[in-house]
């Protein structure tokens, strides 16, 4: 059954002058000429995006968009009508977003946070601004300590809503960020905390960037090691140093900093001195 707007897995049915046809238990789906990788035959098996062409045709296509069916994703407005405006996905075709599915209205270069969906009356991919009453917290999938994939969906004062996983929303405290962040941003994190919430009734999460614990410390002891070998051996970062200059060169927190360089001075990884670190 052939899945639109998702990635599909298909045979190739037939070969024509202007591409092939791929097999979807009937008529077959073109996919074009441009978009076909080369030495193609029949049988072969493809994977390929399918969507509706500018004539309203299934199409097959071996571009990637930048989002699909059920994704959130910020795009940027190419056009607008009076009766809505049109995103770029990544595609010869352009998204449309009804204006009925727009919160402020859209402007041409604007880049906007929405969500892929399926018009039933259409059977066409749209989009909507309107998707924060499909977020829920009332039956979680996440656990504490869990790694999740994040979206900042808006400011608050004490932090920003994010997104996760496309079904939950959770909150980045202002201690756990340490760079620029803006709406539509995408990142890995960690679930730090879930309490129930009885006036709401349904759970808080907290959220943190990155990875948790000692995958992180792991992870970023391997980066330390590659930036100390790339600089001769010794960077002049310690305790002391100020947080900002750290997250500007490692790319981590002064806390994950200095836990990691304590992981790896126990290691006999490398020596601390009172002007940086030295690869040992």
């Amino acid at each position: 059954m052939i899945k639109v707007g998702e990635y599909n897995t298909l045979s190739v049915l037939r070969t024509v002058a202007f591409g092939v046809y791929l097999d979807d238990g009937g008529e077959g789906i073109l996919l074009p000429n441009r978009f076909m990788p080369a030495n193609i035959k029949d049988g072969d098996s493809i994977t390929v995006f399918i969507y509706h062409d500018g004539e309203e045709r299934l199409i097959a296509t071996t571009q990637k968009p930048i989002g699909i069916l059920g994704d959130i994703v910020k795009l940027r407005c190419v056009s607008k009508t009076p009766q809505g405006a049109f995103l770029d996905n990544g595609l010869m075709k352009d998204l449309f977003v009804p204006t009925s599915k727009q919160l402020r209205g859209m402007l041409p270069n604007g880049e906007y946070l929405v969500k892929i969906f399926l018009d039933e009356q259409t059977g066409r991919l749209a989009a909507t601004e309107k998707f924060e009453n499909e977020l829920q917290n009332t039956n979680l999938t996440v656990a504490v300590l869990d790694e999740v994939d994040l979206i900042v969906y808006r400011r608050t004062d004490i932090g920003y809503v994010v997104i996760i996983n496309n079904q939950h929303t959770g909150v980045l405290h202002h201690n756990e960020i340490y760079r620029n962040i803006t709406e539509g941003d995408r990142f890995k994190g960690f679930i730090k905390n879930i309490y129930y919430d009885n006036k709401l009734g349904s759970y808080r999460i907290d959220v943190a960037a990155g990875k948790s614990g000692y995958k992180r410390v792991e992870d970023e002891g391997e980066k330390i090691i590659r930036l100390l070998k790339e600089n001769n051996g010794f960077l002049p970062y310690h305790d002391k140093s100020d947080p900002e200059a750290i997250y500007d060169f490692f790319g981590m927190s002064k806390k994950t900093f200095k836990m990691t360089l304590g992981n790896l001075y126990r290691q006999k990884k490398v020596s601390l001195e009172s002007g940086g670190v030295r690869l040992v």
